[in-house]
């Protein structure tokens, strides 16, 4: 797939673009929760994505535990899936040589710069975001201040690294706008100073959306219309990466599907059949014409033993790779480590920008 690259984007002199990376290698920033076990939509739509993208950009990579805290956890839980999480980036192929890995609480500009730009965001800005809107719904009079506050805790996490492009999916596309207007209309637009010709110098580099097609929406095993989802309370409806060989063929087993023989793609009535035919073409590596015309005549008991062995032969090296990471805590630390030293370099620099924009007393 070819990657639409940012064109570069002057900022102030304490900026850290020309700091670490090459201006041949666009920035990209993207991560997940440590929320439940990451299944074939976090992999397939999200990091195989990443892991492509890493080579020939300059790639952040967080786990974005302080965003997991703005709906009811378990707090005993919540450092393991950190851990899970981060492991299960590198057994995917994340490479810490390539990418820079860290843990989102571990930098504490996130947090010092949410709090900024909270101060120059429109309250009518976060009240319109359509996922809080849903999910408030759903939590009623528990809903928390930092839900409505989590899309410019998002903005704060792609504004520190500089970045030029995020991989989002349809979903968040208004978050990211969101960071965008708050970039421009009210940051750079309000505090930005000028260079000699008179020029606006910006403060915050504005981010451009990556939206990666393929494979980026896979969507529920009960429910073809929806997509497949960590939160949603069917354990049925998603296969996670970690699930042994057993489970995965009884969920796949259990998956919807529709009284017809054989299976297409494109046909808005069969959406089970769109989707099901999609992660076979996607995890035993065919083109999609190849899977539709492999299985276009199949009916669905033949056809989930078949979606049930490629989906435990994809996932079986990862697997493997996963439980050695996690037999070396110590690697893992490591790891973790470089990476907030990498990502805090980068986010104190753009820090200090907002700071000294907005007319704080420098620290001795």
């Amino acid at each position: 797939m070819s990657v639409p690259v940012a064109s570069s984007v002057p900022v102030a002199s304490a900026s850290p673009a020309g700091a670490g990376r090459s201006i041949e290698r666009p920035r990209v920033l993207s991560g997940v929760q440590p929320t439940g076990a990451l299944h074939l939509g976090n992999w397939l739509g999200a990091i195989r994505n990443w892991v492509a993208l890493q080579s020939d950009h300059d790639t952040f990579f967080c786990v974005v535990d302080l965003h997991a805290i703005t709906v009811p956890h378990q707090p005993e839980r919540l450092a393991e899936d950190t851990l899970s999480t981060a492991a299960l980036y590198l057994a995917c192929g994340i490479d810490p040589q390539k990418a820079t890995i860290f843990v989102q609480s571990h930098v504490s500009a996130h947090s010092e710069l949410c709090w900024l730009l909270n101060c120059v965001t429109p309250l009518n800005w976060l009240e319109r975001m359509i996922q809080f809107k849903e999910k408030a719904v759903k939590q009623g009079a528990d809903v928390s201040a930092g839900l409505l506050d989590y899309p410019v805790l998002m903005a704060a996490d792609i504004l520190l690294y500089d970045a030029d492009r995020v991989p989002v999916g349809e979903d968040q596309k208004q978050h990211l706008e969101l960071a965008r207007d708050i970039a421009q209309q009210r940051i750079n637009a309000r505090f930005a100073s000028r260079d000699s010709a008179g020029q606006p110098i910006p403060i915050l580099k504005v981010p451009q959306p990556l939206i990666l097609k393929e494979g980026a929406r896979v969507m529920s095993l009960t429910d073809g219309r929806s997509k497949m989802s960590k939160s949603d309370p069917n354990e049925g409806s998603r296969i996670t990466l970690l699930d042994p060989a057993e489970l995965i063929t009884r969920k796949i087993k259990r998956a919807k599907t529709d009284p017809q023989m054989g299976l297409e793609f494109g046909n808005p009535e069969r959406p089970e059949a769109d989707n099901l035919l999609g992660l076979y073409a996607l995890l035993a590596g065919r083109s999609r014409e190849a899977a539709a015309a492999e299985c276009g005549s199949m009916g669905w008991g033949s056809f989930k033993p078949l979606l049930a062995e490629a989906t435990v032969a994809a996932l079986a090296p990862l697997q493997a790779r996963y439980h050695e990471l996690r037999a070396d805590p110590q690697h893992l630390g490591e790891v973790l480590s470089q990476g907030r030293e990498r990502a805090s370099a980068v986010a104190e620099a753009t820090l200090e920008r907002v700071r000294q924009a907005l007319g704080f007393l420098a620290s001795s």
